[in-house]
């Protein structure tokens, strides 16, 4: 064989050795472990649940949201919060909460909520929008609201909003759903309009840590209880099996059937009880 047919034969083999090994890293092949990708796939619109041909979907600067004119509130909220967007100068101070007067159909007014005891409670976050006045000012519609117990509103919920936050800081983005379970409605409803009480709320986060993406679900009941997160914590396939909502369609099967199947308190910053 020719010299120069060597180094061919040569250059080739490290080609076929190095292809081997990079399908090797891609694949997970030696792990053991997860197929799941090293990288991120296009997070274009990675949030949305899978939408059934009777949703009221309304897409707004921030958040999506699927809002329904029986209940008249969202059956979820779903946005992308980055790193940068939990920084901003925007103020909360002269929004008021209200309907959207272009949404053609049924939705709560503010006179449904007052002397009803239930405050309005927020499903995407007014402070997850201090990057824009106007992305904030929508938080307010109706589109984005339920009627929430005080204490849960300003405390154990509010503490979760804050989380999702220190999530996106860390991660650099989270990709968000929250919504109410109306359960056995145990609550009824409040105002003229009869807008339904949830019986508890829950909230859907996922991030990607750099190897693999990783995802987590909470559940919270609208009353006065203390709800650690440790306590309230679950698998995604956990609350669809409870809420019938199929979470993060978007990503590759086998990627989706691994992500919300397991939840890792490590990687949230939550001690086990």
């Amino acid at each position: 064989m020719k010299k120069s047919d060597k180094s061919i034969l040569s250059a080739l083999l490290l080609v076929v050795i190095f292809a081997t090994w990079l399908i090797v890293q891609r694949t997970g092949l030696l792990s053991g472990g997860s197929a799941t990708p090293l990288v991120e796939l296009s997070d274009d619109q990675l949030e949305l649940p899978a939408q059934n041909t009777t949703d009221r979907i309304v897409r707004y600067q921030g958040f999506v949201s699927s809002y329904n004119t029986e209940t008249l509130i969202p059956d979820w909220v779903a946005y992308e919060l980055t790193a940068e967007e939990t920084r901003g100068d925007a103020t909360r101070a002269d929004k008021n909460f209200s309907m959207d007067m272009n949404f053609r159909g049924r939705q709560a007014m503010r006179e449904d909520y007052n002397g009803s005891g239930w405050t309005r409670g927020h499903m995407a976050p007014a402070a997850d929008f201090f990057w824009d006045d106007s992305a904030m000012a929508e938080t307010f519609y109706f589109q984005n609201i339920c009627p929430q117990r005080e204490e849960l509103n300003n405390k154990d919920w509010q503490y979760l909003e804050k989380q999702v936050r220190a999530w996106a800081n860390k991660y650099g983005k989270v990709w968000v759903v929250s919504g109410p379970i109306i359960g056995d409605n145990i609550y009824g409803t409040i105002g003229r309009d009869h807008v339904v009480v949830p019986d508890a709320f829950f909230k859907v986060v996922m991030v990607h840590d750099g190897k693999r993406y990783q995802s987590i679900a909470f559940v919270m009941g609208n009353d006065a209880e203390r709800y650690w997160l440790q306590d309230c914590a679950l698998t995604v396939d956990d609350l669809e099996g409870r809420t019938g909502i199929d979470f993060y369609p978007a990503l590759p099967d086998d990627v989706e059937e691994d992500v919300e199947s397991r939840y890792d308190f490590s990687v949230w910053g939550i001690r086990s009880r």
